[in-house]
C-alpha cells in the first residue's frame, strides 16, 4: 500500500470501456483522473464529449460543455462513493481506511499483483460488486468495477490508457490488463 501513495496533487490519464446490457457496443471513454487531497476527486473526459466531474464535501458537481452544472450529494451514487474510499485510500497509502471499506484479497508478487475490493456495506454491495485492481511495481495500471447488475468498467490508466483499442473487448482488455509489459 505505501508503494501506492501519491502526493496530492496526482493525476494521471485514463480510458474506459464500458460495457453495459443495454448497449450493443462498449462506451468508451477517456481523459484523467485527478487526486486533489483529501477526499476531492476530479475526472475529467476529454473523449467522446467533454465533461468534468468533482466530488469534494460529499458532493458530485458535473460540468458539460453548453450546459450548466449539476450537482448532487454522493449519497445519491453509492457507487462513486466507493470510487472515493477506494482511490483516496490507494493514493494517500491508507491501509487502514481501504479495509474498513472493503474486503481486501491480494495476489501476485511485488512486480505484479492483482488487489480486489468488495464493499463491506451491503447497500453498497448492491451496486457495486468489486473492484479489481491490477499492478506492476508501484503503479495500478487497470481498475475493473464489476456492478451487481453485470455491468463491468474496465479503466487503463496511466501509460496504458494510450492502448485502449477502437472497439474494445472485455476479453481483449482483461489480456492487456495482466499482460507482462
Amino acid at each position: 500500500m505505501a508503494s501506492l501513495a501519491r502526493p496530492a496533487p496526482a493525476r494521471t490519464p485514463f480510458a474506459e470501456a464500458r460495457f453495459m446490457k443495454m448497449l450493443d457496443q462498449p462506451l468508451v471513454l477517456s481523459g484523467e483522473l485527478g487526486w486533489l487531497g483529501g477526499d476531492k476527486l476530479e475526472r475529467r473526459v476529454d473523449k467522446p464529449q467533454r465533461e468534468t466531474s468533482t466530488i469534494a464535501d460529499g458532493e458530485v458537481t458535473q460540468t458539460r460543455e453548453g450546459r450548466s452544472p449539476r450537482t448532487f450529494s454522493l449519497k445519491r451514487a453509492p457507487q462513486l462513493q466507493v470510487l472515493v474510499d477506494s482511490f483516496v485510500a490507494l493514493l494517500g497509502g491508507d491501509a487502514s481506511r481501504l479495509d474498513r471499506a472493503f474486503t481486501l484479497e491480494h495476489s501476485g508478487d511485488g512486480a505484479r499483483w492483482t488487489l480486489v475490493l468488495t464493499p463491506r456495506d451491503a447497500k453498497v454491495a448492491g451496486a457495486v460488486a468489486s473492484i479489481a485492481i491490477d499492478g506492476r511495481g508501484d503503479e495500478a495500471r487497470c481498475m475493473r468495477m464489476q456492478e451487481a447488475d453485470g455491468d463491468l468498467s474496465i479503466d487503463l490508466l496511466g501509460p496504458l490508457a494510450a492502448q485502449m483499442p477502437a472497439a474494445p473487448t472485455r476479453e481483449g482488455l482483461l489480456a492487456l490488463c495482466q499482460a507482462p509489459n
